[in-house]
């Protein structure tokens, strides 16, 4: 019983991170989008931008939007099983049994 609700913790652990890590890349989309948005907008009727590129955005996004190569090669840790040393798992059942 005690092990499988170690087993659950870290599920949770790796589930919360998996959020984490969805939630920052949505954020990079949002504001790729808005800058793409402005480009759009700021485009004449002969394609050409009209005006200098668009301020930044909205202060409350914290993201650094980056280039779209190095966005897109952004990696998600997808995988359920995390791969850490016994000393970090033993780290981390000690911060456990800490809190």
């Amino acid at each position: 019983m005690l092990s499988r609700l170690q087993e659950l913790r870290k599920e949770e652990e790796t589930l919360l991170r998996l959020k984490a890590a969805l939630h920052d890349q949505l954020n990079r989309l949002k504001v790729e989008e808005l800058a793409l948005r402005s480009m759009i907008s700021s485009t004449g009727d002969d394609g050409k931008v009209s005006s200098p590129p668009a301020p930044e955005p909205s202060q409350d996004m914290s993201v650094h939007v980056d280039n779209e190569a190095s966005i897109n090669q952004t990696a998600l840790e997808l995988s359920m099983r995390s791969h850490m040393t016994e000393e970090e798992e033993e780290e981390e059942e000690e911060e456990e049994s800490d809190s």
